[in-house]
């Protein structure tokens, strides 16, 4: 099973991926974490895709492209896989039509996820990343034990960069006016289902499910 994940920032793609990758056995392939660990590790990728994160603009498609060819050669998605966060634009997703292609393989679900904009800039603002093992907070949904404090390993919470109120607006323009497109992209394809990103994580995923294994 081959699974997309579409929706603004913020509207719990990374979330749903996970829990799905639990459910099916199969991997999480998320590029906005593969590019922030190349941020971190300070690799030539990584400094080539930190000036853009930070202004809350899309890594340019060649980059991008090239991490998930990468990515899916490898053995762990032989039997599927979610993408999450990619692919952002047309380009992107014939880029992946045709790397697909090559290899005998389709998508085989696309599912968007919908949430208001004063919704995820709600979510957003209040986001907390561990500095040290990465992992995340909200101090409105799921807030640590001690503030700032990370639970798992007691490393200090940061908010990203691209976690400010300004960013994140500049973030839904860029998602509004690049990706949004791939809505009716997939849509034409007959691939697309969407659920509403409102409401308690398990019930998004039942809904999540039920595109999956088509009881919706």
């Amino acid at each position: 099973m081959n699974l997309i994940l579409l929706g603004p920032p913020g509207a719990g793609k990374g979330t749903q991926a996970k829990l799905v990758a639990e459910q099916f056995g199969i991997p999480q392939i998320s590029t906005g974490d593969i590019l922030r660990q190349a941020v971190k590790d300070g690799t030539s990728l990584g400094q080539e895709a930190q000036a853009y994160m930070e202004r809350g603009d899309l890594v340019p498609d060649a980059v991008v492209i090239g991490i998930i060819e990468e990515r899916l050669t490898q053995p762990d998605c032989q039997a599927g896989y979610i993408l999450d966060g990619f692919p952002r634009t047309e380009v992107q997703a014939n880029a992946l039509a045709e790397t697909l292609g090559k290899r005998g393989g389709t998508i085989d679900h696309v599912v968007n996820i919908e949430v208001s904009d004063e919704e995820l800039i709600h979510r957003l603002t209040g986001r907390r990343t561990c500095k040290e093992c990465q992992e995340p907070y909200n101090v409105t949904f799921n807030p640590p034990q001690r503030e700032g404090v990370c639970d798992k390993c007691g490393g200090e919470l940061i908010q990203r960069k691209d976690d400010d109120e300004e960013t994140i607006r500049a973030r839904l323009g860029v998602y509004r006016e690049q990706t949004a497109p791939l809505v009716a992209y997939y849509e034409k394809q007959g691939l697309l289902r969407t659920v509403t990103g409102a409401g308690a994580i398990r019930e998004i995923f039942d809904a999540v499910c039920g595109v999956v294994e088509g009881r919706s």
